[in-house]
């Protein structure tokens, strides 16, 4: 969380840490990222504190990086489990589609992985991106201001992962129209 914290400060964003216990109505912002971390979703969602009511409660953009992705997938009705082939290290991505996150971004490019747990289907998201052993790797729900991302960008091993964030503070700053 200290990187995330770290990339969005260097590109100019207004950003601090806060506790995943501390509740929705006294946090005072325009975005959420929800890092990642250690927890395995399928018995540590303890771990993840108000998260669920951040996703049910917080009105403006979210980014689910990781865990956080993983949540925001399984959270909005979608399935998650161990990744059939982990993924550590880099690995290579292709956008689907531009979309919101990765406009402007190459189709493929290198990223940096670590996770046993995966996205298996998230029906009200478009995935936006895939790597050859992770068919969700990015999504953007339907009808909320709402991202998930597997890998991780604020590794500087990501490549684009600056440019990453700063197009997720840019929906935050002008959120897309939902339907």
């Amino acid at each position: 969380m200290h990187r995330i914290w770290r990339v969005l400060r260097d590109i100019g964003c207004d950003t601090r840490i806060i506790p995943n216990t501390t509740p929705v109505e006294r946090i005072d912002a325009d975005g959420l990222v929800l890092s990642g971390g250690a927890p395995r979703i399928a018995w540590e969602s303890p771990k993840l504190g108000l998260c669920t009511d951040y996703l049910d409660k917080f009105h403006g953009p979210i980014l689910g990086i990781c865990v956080g992705h993983q949540l925001l997938a399984l959270h909005y009705g979608g399935k998650v489990g161990p990744a059939e082939i982990p993924e550590y290290g880099l690995s290579k991505i292709k956008v689907l589609q531009g979309d919101d996150l990765f406009n402007g971004l190459p189709e493929e490019f290198q990223v940096w992985q670590s996770h046993n747990d995966e996205v298996k289907s998230s029906p009200d998201f478009i995935v936006l991106a895939e790597s050859q052993n992770c068919k969700i790797q990015a999504i953007k729900h339907i009808t909320k201001p709402r991202y998930g991302i597997q890998f991780h960008p604020e590794v500087t091993n990501t490549e684009y992962g600056e440019q990453i964030y700063q197009k997720f503070v840019s929906i935050v700053s002008n959120p897309p129209k939902m339907k």
